[in-house]
C-alpha cells in the first residue's frame, strides 16, 4: 500500500481508520473527512475505493489537496461542517483526524458531525493523549515558553532549527496548529457521550517517539518508530501519545 506519510505513527493511525471503515461500513462507502487538511488520509482512502469527500476552511491546505489529487473517487471542498450540514447529505462514515484539539468549542462539532453521520455510520476520531508523553512533555511546556517569550523560547526556536524541526506537518499546511485541548480518555469518553455518541473501540498510537532526545534518533531511525508504536499497544491507552477511536450514535 503507497503511504503518503513517512512517520511510522501516522502510517499506523491511517492504517487503523482504514481497518475500522472496512471492517465496519464496508468498501465503497461514503465518507468524509472533516478538518482534512492537505488530504492525506482522503486520498488514501479513496485509493481503497471509499468514496471521499475532505473539507477544511483553510483555502491554503484545500488547494494544495485539490492540486495533489487525481483520484475520481475523492473531493475535496473549502466548506465548514456546519455548512455541509445545510444540504442534508448524510454519510457512512466520519473522520475527524487530529481535529479536535484544535477547536475552542469541540463539542459544537460533534453536534454537527450528529447530524451528518447516517444513523448507523460510524465516527473515527484521533486526538493526542493530552497527558501523554508528548503533551506533557513537550506540547504544553512549548505553548508555556512561547507565551512568556523569553530566554528559553528563543533558545528552543534555535534547537529545533539546529536539529531540523520545521514545524510543518504532511497533514496540514494550516497557519494555526495550535493545541487548545488537552484530552484525558476519560475527558474523551464524557465528549462523545455528552454528544449523543458512544466510544465502541479505542486503540493507542505511539508512546515516546515525539519527545527529545528519543525524537531525534527516531527521526531518523524508523525502527525505532516500529517499536515505539509497538510499545505502544502492550501499555494502557491511558500512557499513550494519542488515541484512536471507532463511535457510534447512541
Amino acid at each position: 500500500m503507497m503511504y503518503e506519510y513517512n512517520r511510522i505513527a501516522d502510517r499506523k493511525r491511517v492504517d487503523f481508520i482504514a481497518d475500522m471503515l472496512a471492517e465496519q461500513v464496508g468498501s465503497g462507502a461514503t465518507v468524509l473527512d472533516v478538518g482534512c487538511g492537505n488530504g492525506v488520509i482522503s486520498r488514501h482512502l479513496g485509493r481503497l475505493g471509499f468514496q471521499v469527500t475532505g473539507i477544511d476552511v483553510s483555502e491554503k491546505t484545500i488547494e494544495k489537496a485539490q492540486s495533489l489529487n487525481t483520484l475520481d473517487n475523492v473531493t475535496f471542498v473549502r466548506r465548514s461542517a456546519e455548512e455541509l450540514v445545510a444540504s442534508g447529505v448524510r454519510y457512512d462514515a466520519i473522520i475527524c483526524s487530529e481535529v479536535l484539539e484544535h477547536l475552542t468549542d469541540p463539542g459544537a462539532l460533534l453536534e454537527v458531525l450528529y447530524s451528518s453521520l447516517s444513523d448507523n455510520g460510524k465516527l473515527i476520531v484521533t486526538v493526542p493523549n493530552g497527558r501523554g508523553p508528548r503533551e506533557s512533555l513537550v506540547t504544553r511546556p512549548v505553548l508555556r515558553m512561547r507565551a512568556s517569550n523569553g530566554f528559553m523560547w528563543r533558545f528552543v526556536q534555535g534547537a529545533k532549527r539546529l536539529f531540523g524541526y520545521k514545524g510543518t506537518t504532511v497533514q496540514s499546511d494550516a497557519d494555526n496548529l495550535d493545541h487548545v485541548q488537552f484530552f484525558s480518555k476519560s475527558d474523551l469518553m464524557a465528549l462523545a457521550g455528552g454528544h449523543k455518541f458512544r466510544i465502541t473501540r479505542i486503540g493507542s498510537a505511539n508512546f515516546i517517539e515525539d519527545v527529545f532526545p528519543f525524537s531525534f534518533f527516531a527521526k531518523r531511525l524508523p525502527f525505532l518508530q516500529r517499536m515505539d508504536c509497538a510499545i505502544a499497544d502492550l501499555l494502557p491507552p491511558t500512557l499513550s501519545g494519542g488515541f484512536f477511536t471507532v463511535g457510534e450514535k447512541r
